[in-house]
């Protein structure tokens, strides 16, 4: 069989063909616990050039331009939650991306949940 005839095992389809843990550099987990899937993160390099030359590590400071959830980050890559928060968090360690975590409120959890009770006695009123 020559070169001409093999068939690829990968198509264009498929998508890339780099493991994730290429992408990370094998790190699994977040080093920065206060960035989850709701944290906003906004561009705060104003034209510098991130020492990072990874392709994922500039479309994250492009997408960023305006503020992004690290959810919307992750859709936007095609990456799943995890990698897309590992290398927001390095990001954020260099100084390239401000972020903003949502701190809930002791008094909203606390209307929450009567909210929730009061959902629950008319659902069992019915």
């Amino acid at each position: 069989m020559n070169d001409d005839q093999r068939e690829s095992w990968y198509d264009d389809d498929a998508g890339p063909v780099v493991r994730l843990y290429a992408i990370t550099r094998g790190r699994s987990k977040n080093a920065r616990p206060d960035v989850d899937m709701l944290t906003l993160v906004v561009n705060a390099s104003a034209g510098m050039r991130p020492r990072r030359s990874d392709p994922e590590y500039a479309e994250i400071l492009r997408l960023s331009r305006t503020a992004l959830s690290v959810a919307e980050v992750a859709a936007h890559l095609n990456l799943p939650l995890t990698a897309t928060k590992i290398l927001v968090g390095d990001l954020i360690d260099d100084g390239y991306l401000e972020h903003r975590s949502p701190d809930p409120a002791p008094e909203a959890a606390a209307r929450n949940q009567s909210l929730l009770r009061a959902v629950m006695r008319g659902i069992e009123a019915l």
